[in-house]
């Protein structure tokens, strides 16, 4: 019964990590739209160069910023990978493909380890 319950836990969180990372993803492509439309309005505009330039200069921090979130949150999931062999019922045992972390669309499957 507890190691069901860890399981369950385990993949709640794996799907929840996997939820930010789509969501950063999907918020950079978003300020990269952004970005483009700026510029696309700047141009249609005929604005001088250095009317948007402050406005870009806050996009791009912002991009940094979801970069630099990006990269933590990859490195949470490693260390989440890492972290599940030393908890019972977590370890890895022969099974799957091979590759540590699932597919996008296979993150949903509820898989359980038979033992």
């Amino acid at each position: 019964m507890r190691k069901h319950q860890i399981q369950d836990a385990a993949f709640e969180v794996a799907t929840q990590v996997r939820a930010v990372e789509d969501s950063i993803d999907v918020a950079l492509v978003e300020m990269a739209e952004l970005q483009a439309r700026i510029m696309r309005v700047n141009a249609m505009a005929h604005t001088g160069f250095g009317t948007v330039h402050p406005v870009l200069q806050q996009v791009a921090a912002a991009v940094s910023g979801l970069v630099e979130a990006r990269g933590s949150v990859v490195g949470c999931h490693a260390a989440l990978a890492d972290a599940k062999e030393q908890v019972p019922g977590l370890r890895t045992v022969a099974f799957g493909d091979g590759e540590e972390c699932p597919k996008q669309k296979t993150a949903f499957t509820d898989l359980r380890i038979v033992a």
